[in-house]
């Protein structure tokens, strides 16, 4: 087992992101003995607009989701080489053999649970609406109804807004900061989406332009994606995640991201 480090202070990927490509291992019937040993290098998937999660921030990937998998990784004892992709490819990506793992703020759920496999969770979040701070119709889910609502693409989101609010109309993009954008240039009437994005998007970019309305909606789980077929590397991740909240280390990633220990429930 290599050395353990944690990485706690730099936000940024380990160096030898990407000098490892050769040596990526790929999505397959192996893996499928829980006791069977790693892979050196997994290919790792994630987004780069799901701020305080993966970000870039100049030539750097940084975010609580780049500090956990860094610090999974290497609590397990295998490298990653870290791909980015929109959202929406990621559970392709999985199906196909592109990637093997993926850390961007995924919410598990049943559906999604058919097609790949998660860890334990890690986070929990919900849904937030924001809507331009100005605005005095819109309180909450209710008010909806009949309006134009941006969201992330292949977003859970996406989705609760076609199935739970009538006659509204889901505005999608690729990246979250079109969503926002389209909020505050009024060509959609509010934001629906992941609970942290939307209030860390408030706090920095748009704490003029936007505000938060309604309760948490839709209480959700994240985990980091795998794809099928890897029982050996579900195990390592969960164990890694399990070390990692046990010695303090996953706390004081939260407190760095989010500026708060994690609540108990």
């Amino acid at each position: 087992m290599k050395a353990k480090k944690r990485w706690i202070t730099g936000g940024a990927v380990v160096a030898s992101l990407g000098l490892v490509a050769g040596l990526t291992a790929c999505s397959g019937d192996s893996g499928a003995d829980a006791d069977a040993p790693l892979d050196d290098t997994y290919v790792v998937a994630t987004d780069t607009s799901f701020v305080p999660f993966e970000f870039k921030d100049g030539g750097d990937y940084v975010g609580f989701d780049i500090d956990l998998i860094n610090a999974v990784a290497d609590e397990a004892g295998f490298k990653i080489d870290l791909k980015t992709t929109n959202f929406d490819g990621i559970i392709p990506g999985l199906q196909t053999g592109t990637f093997d793992i993926a850390i961007a703020g995924i919410t598990i759920t049943d559906e999604r649970a058919k097609k790949i496999d998660f860890s334990d969770p890690y986070y929990k979040s919900g849904l937030r609406i924001g809507v331009p701070v100005d605005n005095t119709d819109i309180k909450g889910v209710d008010d909806l109804a009949g309006k134009n609502v941006a969201t992330r693409l292949g977003s859970t989101s996406a989705e609760y807004i076609e199935k739970n609010i009538p006659d509204a109309t889901p505005k999608t993009f690729e990246q979250l900061d079109q969503a926002y954008l389209a909020v505050e240039s009024g060509s959609a009437d509010a934001v629906l989406y992941d609970a942290p994005n939307v209030a860390y998007y408030i706090q920095t970019k748009g704490e003029d332009s936007l505000k938060m309305v309604g309760e948490l909606m839709e209480a959700q789980d994240y985990g980091i994606a795998i794809a099928q077929g890897n029982a050996n590397l579900v195990k390592a991740i969960d164990d890694a995640l399990a070390t990692l909240k046990d010695d303090g280390t996953y706390d004081e990633l939260y407190k760095k991201w989010f500026g708060e220990a994690p609540s108990d429930d």
